[in-house]
């Protein structure tokens, strides 16, 4: 199989994608309802799209292109709404978040789509832990080459997407002591982590061809990269980030990685090299466990500061660019919650220690995914 060709795109442009929890009224537990969701919201005119995940307690929507964040913010408003208003017909609630608090993998039942039992085929019973949820952000790109630079760039700004969308504190009835604890669901694929250091589209060709003719993958799908090419959209899509609990942080997030990329596109502070990576691991893990006060190293200086202090250096860098894209707003709301050191991991938490009961934390995640 062949790598296809890299889809034309306009440069900066974005796309959301969110996997939600569908829940219980009655218990809270996860429910196997994304069928009935999605057969009564055929037909529907949205603007963008609802279509099942791996589990049947998953659902994944999604917008059309966006320009900027108030597209991002308004589709994703308009597509949660729908989704709610199913989910009262059914009895069941929808809801963000990482990981689902006390689920049990054992129960979940793959979706019947021919990918999803041919994953289940192939990877077990991992099939059914990756019963997780995240959200994918994507940036357009003008070529593949801009795309390739610019997924190399953003790599040292996801620990910064991570503790910004955390929101996976609880792992079968337990806390993890992580604030994303979702990441260690999706490191047990084969192809996750990084993509290799490859800067031409042509080089990426060669790679890809290598990687088939293994047999281990077959297309861009079967590569679970923090982020990866998407050339039947002409994107990148960023990959690390928990489902935040509101749309309205699932936007910020999105308005952030776009003035982020809009500042490498612009002033190129820098020129990615493989030695970037030498601290992503630790970078990475860092930030899954401590978010906001984990610790920070700078890929080129080997200056470490705490990741708090670097995204806020980070906003103030992009500040700008984000008025440009009238992302501004978005940007100072996430400047707000870092001051403060709060995330929706902090927020779950709060709850579970008011409330003593993880069925009542992902009731309250459900009245915050509504908007009440």
């Amino acid at each position: 199989m062949t790598l296809e060709a890299f889809a034309d795109s306009r440069s900066l442009t974005l796309g959301v994608e969110l996997e939600l929890q569908i829940v219980s009224t009655h218990d809270y537990d996860l429910a196997n309802a994304s069928g009935e969701l999605l057969r009564h919201l055929a037909g529907r005119k949205l603007p963008g799209d609802v279509k099942p995940e791996i589990t049947a307690s998953m659902i994944e929507l999604s917008t059309n292109i966006c320009g900027d964040y108030r597209d991002v913010i308004s589709q994703l408003s308009e597509i949660r709404d729908a989704l709610v208003e199913a989910g009262d017909r059914f009895n069941v609630g929808l809801c963000g978040g990482g990981t689902h608090p006390f689920q049990h993998w054992g129960e979940q039942q793959i979706s019947d789509a021919p990918r999803y039992q041919y994953l289940s085929d192939l990877y077990g019973y991992l099939a059914k832990q990756f019963t997780v949820f995240g959200q994918h952000v994507h940036i357009g790109c003008s070529g593949p080459d801009q795309a390739l630079c610019l997924l190399h760039c953003l790599s040292r700004y996801m620990p910064h997407c991570i503790a910004l969308a955390a929101a996976s504190p609880y792992v079968q009835s337990f806390d993890t002591g992580f604030d994303s604890a979702r990441l260690n669901s999706v490191s047990a694929f084969p192809m996750s982590g990084r993509a290799p250091f490859v800067e031409t589209w042509e080089d990426f060709g060669a790679y890809f061809d290598k990687m088939t003719d293994t047999g281990v993958v077959q297309s861009m799908k079967d590569f679970y990269w923090d982020i990866r090419p998407k050339p039947e959209f002409g994107t990148i899509e960023v990959r690390v980030m928990d489902t935040p609990l509101t749309v309205g942080q699932a936007a910020r997030i999105a308005a952030f990685i776009q003035a982020v990329a809009r500042w490498f596109m612009i002033e190129r502070p820098f020129r990615p090299t493989e030695d970037d990576y030498l601290v992503y691991t630790f970078n990475r893990f860092q930030a899954c466990r401590f978010g906001y006060a984990g610790t920070y190293v700078d890929p080129r200086t080997h200056e470490q500061r705490t990741l708090k202090d670097e995204i806020l250096a980070t906003l103030d860098r992009i500040e700008q660019h984000a008025i440009e894209l009238h992302g501004d707003t978005a940007c100072a709301e996430l400047r707000r919650a870092v001051e403060r050191g709060e995330n929706d991991a902090a927020w779950l938490r709060g709850v579970q220690r008011a409330e003593r009961s993880l069925p009542e934390v992902v009731r309250q995640q459900t009245l915050r995914w509504r908007g009440d």
